[in-house]
């Protein structure tokens, strides 16, 4: 697996990362030290709560993606998390095998490589319970901004400068951006709700985005 400076290199060709400011997002990063100890321990009582409550969906879940089709039960992919790191992301596997046999690709609605089982678990998030393991690795946040492919910030990136810095913190399960408008957002949405957060991150904030994402969970919107 690459390791951060390198896909921070092909980051920084595309364009060179001192021209955006960064000031706000320095900010915002050296004055949270005190939330962010508090959160980090409120987040992983939180996620062994959750993982213990969530194991009768595990198995329930794993039983029938492997009745509706053959393949793995888990599906793991490369992201870029914080600094540009990158680490291997757990998901319940919601397509068939062969669904990037034509190269990477965004989901699109309506997305025929999706399974039936998929399309439910897409719908109302529970494909991506597994990540509450690379929660407790420590490779992901409850709350943040979603972990994107190195492919795909290198194109984000090319247009919008600053995407680059949705990676300064931990990439979330949850976040801003996910509960409004999650996948039906563009690019540009996605980064201005993602710099919100990040510039405005509190524990008001966190605990409205846990709330929304009870609702986002019951409705399925914003999924693919």
């Amino acid at each position: 697996m690459e390791t951060g400076p390198l896909v921070q290199e092909e980051i920084d060709v595309v364009y060179p990362i001192k021209h955006v400011s960064t000031s706000k997002v320095s900010e915002s990063n050296s004055s949270n030290a005190l939330y962010m100890f508090f959160f980090n321990i409120f987040e992983i009582l939180f996620v062994l709560s959750i993982l213990l409550i969530s194991l009768p969906i595990f198995l329930v879940v794993s039983l029938l993606i492997i009745l509706e089709s053959s393949g793995p039960i888990f599906y793991k992919q490369s992201r870029v998390g914080v600094n540009g790191k990158e680490f291997n992301i757990y998901k319940f596997r919601s397509m068939y095998v062969d669904a990037e046999k034509f190269g990477p690709q965004w989901a699109s609605k309506d997305d025929n490589r999706i399974t039936v089982v998929g399309n439910f678990i897409r719908k109302t998030r529970i494909d991506e319970l597994p990540q509450l393991m690379n929660i407790l690795k420590r490779e992901m946040s409850l709350i943040g901004p979603r972990p994107e492919r190195a492919i795909f910030i290198k194109e984000f990136v090319k247009e919008y400068p600053e995407f680059v810095f949705r990676t300064s913190v931990k990439p979330g399960l949850t976040g801003w951006a996910q509960v409004n408008g999650g996948y039906e957002l563009t690019p540009k949405e996605k980064l201005d709700k993602d710099l919100y957060y990040i510039e405005n991150r509190n524990i008001k904030l966190d605990a409205f985005i846990l709330f929304l994402t009870i609702k986002v969970v019951i409705t399925g919107e914003g999924a693919r």
